[in-house]
């Protein structure tokens, strides 16, 4: 499937540019369906960008929420990609979306995947914009390199919805949309920054071993094409 780069002069102005169209695709997806769905990346990345679409005049009470992945860890701890996204998305304007965290309190992973699976399984069908991340190992989503569950996360008959991954990389357990859940969104981006990042999307484009590389699977088989946003 295509990709299309858009280059901009610093990481402000990407997020400007960014808040800007993915507001318009949720004010779209509320115009034509009355409702409108996006599923988020945590990391340090998605700061601004979240700051500034947390100011766009749209109807945030039709809006929800979500993430891509998660670390297994409660909402208040400092890892929490929950915690990210209510303390720089969940502000201003955007405090009226509703949102639905993947982590849950149960005693297990697999358990709270369950749950979040079936919390979210009428909002992802498709996706109205998915915002992915990618580290330098070429992970996105939790979609990781020697990962227990990368095959199947990443395999095109995977189930939509939350799976589970382990990883050496990942640090905590993670819960994670797997690939057919993410690659079919109205409007999928790639959120990039800096020129180290550009370097392994580069290698990623050169390369076909998914497994290696799991980004690959979202550049070369995902059913929407893939617009990526990057800044030096």
């Amino acid at each position: 499937m295509a990709a299309h780069l858009h280059a901009f002069a610093d990481p402000a102005a990407l997020a400007e540019h960014l808040a800007a169209d993915v507001a318009a695709r949720l004010a779209d997806g509320v115009a034509q369906r009355g409702t409108a769905s996006i599923a988020v990346s945590g990391g340090s990345t998605p700061v601004r960008f979240f700051q500034a679409l947390s100011g766009c005049d749209i109807a945030w009470d039709k809006v929800v929420v979500t993430l891509v992945d998660e670390r297994f860890v409660p909402a208040d701890n400092p890892r929490s990609n929950h915690l990210l996204v209510a303390t720089h998305l969940l502000q201003g304007k955007a405090a009226q979306a509703i949102f639905l965290p993947l982590y849950q309190d149960v005693p297990s992973a697999l358990q709270a995947a369950a749950i979040a699976t079936e919390r979210t399984e009428d909002i992802g069908n498709p996706f109205d914009v998915v915002i992915l991340g990618m580290g330098a190992d070429g992970h996105t989503a939790s979609f990781f390199p020697g990962g227990n569950h990368l095959a199947r996360v990443i395999a095109a008959d995977a189930p939509r919805g939350v799976m589970t991954m382990t990883a050496d990389g990942a640090g905590e357990e993670r819960l994670t949309f797997s690939f057919p859940s993410l690659a079919d969104a109205r409007y999928l981006v790639l959120h990039i920054e800096g020129d180290a990042k550009k370097a392994v999307l580069d290698q990623a484009q050169a390369g076909s071993d998914e497994m290696q590389m799991p980004i690959r699977a979202m550049l070369n088989r995902a059913a929407s094409p893939i617009e990526i946003y990057w800044a030096p």
